[in-house]
């Protein structure tokens, strides 16, 4: 039993980002934005309270609601960009932020619960902006840590849906009130937005699309 629950999320994963159109994929994407929709984290800060969303995300590559470049998409699964993560900067930053984390996200990936592309946390609380490819391994400011995305890789994966209709990939920045998590290197989105609760300052998004 172990096995298989081991091989399922691979199997979602892999049909998200073959070449082939997945089973009946255009009613398993709409399920899937439903189900990623109706359960939307809801960063929160001290005392449970929902953290405001008063960042503002933005980036030179795309703009919100754009197509993100193909230097920023994933390079196999037949896709072929770069896989450089696109520079982002935020402001707002409300005071006491002491670190950042960031967590690029699918809600439309046909798995159920999305899929994750990158996922970076305890950035200095004095960053601002990470520069393109900030998400390669090793290119993170000193201190800061990766996680781990649902290619199974620490490094940010670019965009590779099925063919179909273009899906969201949404870029969140979250101000945090504490210097670090005290997840290690390597966790997964869970655990990290598990870790967020109860720390997040302030928050925001930047939305860009992607389809083939």
């Amino acid at each position: 039993m172990k096995r298989l629950s081991l091989l399922a999320p691979l199997a979602l994963a892999a049909c998200a980002h073959s070449t082939a159109p997945c089973p009946s994929d255009t009613t398993a994407r709409s399920a899937a934005a439903a189900t990623a929709d109706s359960v939307a984290y809801v960063p929160t800060g001290a005392g449970g309270a929902p953290a405001p969303a008063t960042l503002r995300v933005t980036s030179e590559a795309f703009a919100e609601g754009t197509t993100i470049p193909m230097r920023s998409v994933f390079g196999a699964f037949g896709c072929t960009g770069e896989n450089r993560s696109p520079a982002i900067q935020w402001s707002g930053t409300p005071e006491g932020t002491r670190s950042f984390a960031v967590i690029v996200h699918d809600p439309d990936a046909p798995t159920g619960t999305g899929f994750y592309h990158w996922v970076a946390f305890d950035l200095p609380g004095d960053t601002r902006s990470l520069p393109d490819n900030a998400g390669a391994e090793g290119s993170l400011p000193a201190g800061a840590h990766l996680g781990r995305t649902d290619y199974g890789t620490g490094a940010y994966g670019g965009p590779c849906p099925p063919p179909g209709p273009a899906h969201r990939y949404r870029f969140s920045v979250y101000a945090l009130d504490t210097p670090a998590l005290g997840a290690p290197e390597g966790s997964s989105a869970a655990l990290v937005r598990f870790m967020l609760r109860g720390h997040v300052l302030a928050h925001g998004t930047l939305t860009g699309t992607y389809g083939r």
